[in-house]
Order: C-alpha cells, then structure tokens, then sequence
C-alpha cells in the first residue's frame, strides 16, 4: 500500500484477552459530528463511505463522571492532534506530497 494514497483499513483480532477491532481513516473525506446533543444522550461520530466509529455514553445511558472523564481526553488528545498537524504543516516545503481535498 503506498503511504500516500488515502485510504481505510479495518482489523480485527481475537485472542485469550477477547475481540478487538481497529479502524484507521487515512483519508481526507472523514467527517467528524456530534449527535443527539440536545437530548440526554450525545453521540461523537467519525465517518467516511467505508466506515464509521461512534462513541456514546456508559452503558448507552445517562451522562456519568466517567464520561466526562473520557470526553476530556478526547477533547485533549484532539488538541495535541491539531497541535501537531499544524506544526508538521508549517514545516512543510511546497513541493512535498499533500494528499487532495
């Protein structure tokens, strides 16, 4: 697979420690959205056509301090994301290899 050409791989292993699933977009038509907000119940999707992932509260429920708990390391690791991104995008030559909007 050439590093730069877009696209999204989805895993999945199944060992003694159970069943887990990876999915990584590398491609510039992911989406990010937040749904369901006004109600009790919010919903943080990332989307492209071959795949989404969606993260809602514990147990599908109410609002714990457990959730709040995980909404700040995303809002956190977000910001380091775009911290990086922006660094790495300042730092660029003009002629290096971007992937088209």
């Amino acid at each position: 697979m050439n590093e730069h050409q877009p696209y999204t791989l989805a895993t999945a292993s199944i060992d003694e420690e159970g069943t887990r699933l990876s999915i990584s977009f590398n491609t510039p038509d992911l989406s990010v959205t937040v749904l369901n907000a006004d109600h009790e119940r919010p919903f943080l999707n990332l989307a492209n056509r071959q795949a989404c992932v969606s993260i809602t509260t514990t147990g599908a429920g109410p609002v714990t301090a457990q959730d709040l708990t995980l909404a700040r390391e995303l809002f956190n690791a977000a910001a380091r994301y775009l911290s990086e991104c922006e660094r790495l995008h300042t730092g660029r030559s003009p002629d290096c290899h971007e992937i088209p909007a």
